[in-house]
């Protein structure tokens, strides 16, 4: 039997579509991945710190594997800092990103699991301060300013603080600004801070502020509602099992955050 050209891509095109695609498959969802690709942060101890033979290690970390091997997947890690966190996973190269604030202007374009933690945004300052008691007394101090973060902002734009802010790369960069005097305190999510806090020991002190609610979710492509619901459902099982309230002792006890309430968050919903 012979077939004309037009009936070659006919079939061509039929073979495809029953195979999910030319090529392999597709793999819109995690689910139809064997292997995910988490984006984590390098910089921030106790939270993802990448050490100097190129692994990850931090709370992150062991959310990341633990939520890969309650869906049966293998995980790997890209690092991911606040500026390029988006664009990984718009470009596909990474599947879950993890530190990233829930907020309206994200969830435009992306879908958010969790919040995995119901972090809250504190101070750190030096041991030796005591003028600094809350977000008000930030007013004509010089706080950190880590670009792409955003932190700063919640303090000066959205609770209009006259604070000065002072620009820096990383967190790193904003530990040796405090420790120098160049800056007068270092604000963002809890978590953060109670790393630095534990790497630079009794230099720092860690306020417990609590002035603002940072729902931190793990960002997803906006497409994939059936592997943002799983995810959702191995974060559940990680609270009721016990497994995060482990983690959070074993990377932030000791940091004076207030860990005596470890419960379930109010899910963000999948869209």
């Amino acid at each position: 039997m012979r077939f004309s050209s037009n009936a070659l891509v006919v079939v061509a095109m039929v073979a495809c579509a029953a195979l999910a695609g030319c090529g392999g498959a597709d793999e819109s969802s995690i689910m139809d991945k064997d292997t995910l690709v988490a984006g984590v942060r390098p910089d921030l101890p106790g939270i993802g710190l990448k050490g100097h033979d190129g692994a990850f290690a931090g709370f992150d970390v062991d959310v990341a594997r633990q939520v890969g091997a309650r869906l049966g997947k293998r995980v790997e890690f890209v690092q991911s800092f606040a500026a390029d966190r988006e664009r990984l996973l718009l470009e596909r190269r990474a599947d879950l990103v993890l530190t990233f604030w829930v907020r309206p202007d994200w969830k435009l374009r992306l879908t958010f699991a969790g919040p995995y933690y119901p972090s809250y945004q504190d101070i750190l300052v030096r041991a030796d301060e005591r003028a600094i008691r809350g977000v008000r007394d930030l007013k004509g101090r010089r706080i950190c300013a880590v670009r792409g973060a955003g932190a700063a902002d919640q303090v000066t734009k959205e609770r209009g603080v006259a604070a000065e802010q002072v620009s820096a790369r990383s967190y790193d960069e904003c530990a040796a600004m405090l420790r120098s005097r160049n800056i007068d305190a270092i604000t963002t999510n809890d978590t953060i801070l109670a790393g630095i806090k534990l790497r630079q020991g009794q230099d720092f002190r860690l306020l417990n502020a609590k002035f603002g609610e940072q729902r931190t979710g793990i960002g997803m492509r906006r497409d994939d509602t059936d592997g943002c619901e799983a995810v959702n459902k191995a974060i559940t099982q990680m609270y009721q099992d016990g497994t995060m309230a482990k983690l959070m002792r074993k990377w932030f006890g000791g940091a004076g955050l207030d860990l005596s309430v470890i419960e379930v968050p109010e899910f963000e919903g999948c869209l």
